[in-house]
Order: structure tokens, then sequence, then C-alpha cells
């Protein structure tokens, strides 16, 4: 569903992601973790084309991201994203919110974007609150929303770029439950993330990137979690950090 072929992005002479390469199977669920800085939202960023990048190949269900004769909008229509601070429209309305990008992007009329938004906000447990604005929802509620939107445009795969870290520690159980659903129905997905619990739960595999954006491990999560002698210094630094809580 998604190849990286050697993917090196620089701002100015700083080198940010270095010859990155993986490859997501159809329903695999992947978590990207490491240190700050180490890259990875950039990374993540790439596959949509939301970050360019300087080096190498990306594909995504066959179509070539770095191509540039690549329809970038069309693509990202069939990629979800889900952002780290929600970027939902504070000035309209959650189905609004749900609607605007079906209409305006895929061509859909507006009742059939409304009956697929409030079937998605129905999925992310919010149908009571379609008429309300985002400003009115707690940050749990309108990263549901974002994700609801997401999900509306029927895309083919799921990038999360640290989805929870901008939320009060009681509302990060609401959207992992939502994750944890979209992964259990076979939905292929990407996650930056810092949740390792979520990691072990749900993830097949999980690719550890370390400062200077290189990517140190790409192993299952039975290996990355359950065997931590055979991975790198670094990671086994990592791990002997965060498990320990």
């Amino acid at each position: 569903m998604i190849e990286l072929k050697n993917v090196s992005k620089w701002y100015g002479n700083f080198q940010v992601l270095t010859d990155c390469s993986t490859n997501i199977q159809k329903g695999e669920v992947v978590v990207v973790c490491g240190p700050s800085g180490s890259g990875k939202s950039t990374l993540i960023k790439t596959i949509n084309a939301l970050e360019p990048f300087q080096k190498g190949q990306i594909f995504v269900d066959g179509v070539a991201v770095h191509d540039p004769k690549t329809n970038l909008p069309k693509l990202r229509s069939r990629v979800g994203m889900v952002f780290q601070h929600f970027e939902l429209f504070p000035h309209l309305s959650v189905t609004e919110n749900l609607t605007i990008a079906q209409i305006k992007v895929l061509g859909r009329s507006t009742d059939d974007a409304k009956k697929r938004g409030l079937k998605m906000l129905d999925r992310v447990g919010l149908s009571a609150h379609k008429d309300k604005f985002p400003g009115q929802l707690s940050g749990g509620q309108q990263q549901r929303v974002a994700i609801a939107r997401a999900l509306s445009m029927d895309p083919i795969v799921m990038l999360f770029d640290e989805p929870t870290s901008a939320l009060d520690p009681e509302m990060v159980g609401e959207v992992l439950d939502v994750m944890i659903g979209l992964a259990n129905e076979g939905m292929t997905m990407m996650c930056v993330t810092h949740e390792m619990g979520f990691a072990r739960k749900v993830s097949s595999r999980v690719i550890f990137m370390d400062v200077g954006g290189k990517i140190l491990e790409d192993c299952s999560r039975d290996e990355f979690f359950g065997n931590p002698d055979a991975r790198q210094p670094r990671t086994k630094d990592f791990l002997n950090k965060i498990l320990q809580h």
C-alpha cells in the first residue's frame, strides 16, 4: 500500500531524513516512534506530499508521489491524515467540517456528503454534537471529529501524526479507542506516536527512528518489545527508559 525507497530530505544543509526505506502492506498498522527531532512527523508528511523531499521515491497504492505529473490533490483525497492539533475549521459546524472536502474534492452532493459524514460521526460516538462548533468540544472530541472527517473521504490508508500529544491525559483513551477500532477493522494505518501501550496492543510493526532521520529498526511488534537484546544499542536505551514506567 505504501512503499518508501531511500527517501532523504534536507532543510538547507540540515538533513532531516536519511535514506528511509520501508513497505507497508494493506491492513498493516505501523507505529513510528523515536525521540523528538528524529524526523517521524516529517516522514509521515512526505507520504501525502505535505512535505517535499529531495531524494528517493514514494508510492501509495502504486501512485508515484515523487512524480511531478501526479495529481496530488487526488492522491491526498485517498490518504486520510489526522494531525496533532485537529486542524478543524473553527467557523464551521461539526457537520460542515465533515462535508466540505467531500463536496469540494470528491464532488459529492450535499445530501450524500452529509449522510456519509454523519455515519462517520456516529462511528466515533459523537452524533449528538453534529450542530456544535469545534470550540464547544473538548480536545478529545475535536480529534475524534478530525478522524471522522478523514474517514468520510473513504481513504485507502490513514496517517496519524501524534494524534494524542495535544490532549489532556483523560482524553487520550477515547481517541486511541477509535484508532483501535479502525485497526481491528483492517484499515491500513501509519501512526507517529509516543503511546507505547497503543503500539504494543495494536501495531503489527514498529519503526524506530533516531536523530538525523534514520530508520534504526523496522520489525514486528513482538520483536521490538519482546526481544530488546536483539535491538540496536540506541533502541535498547530508548526502550529501557520508556518501559520502566
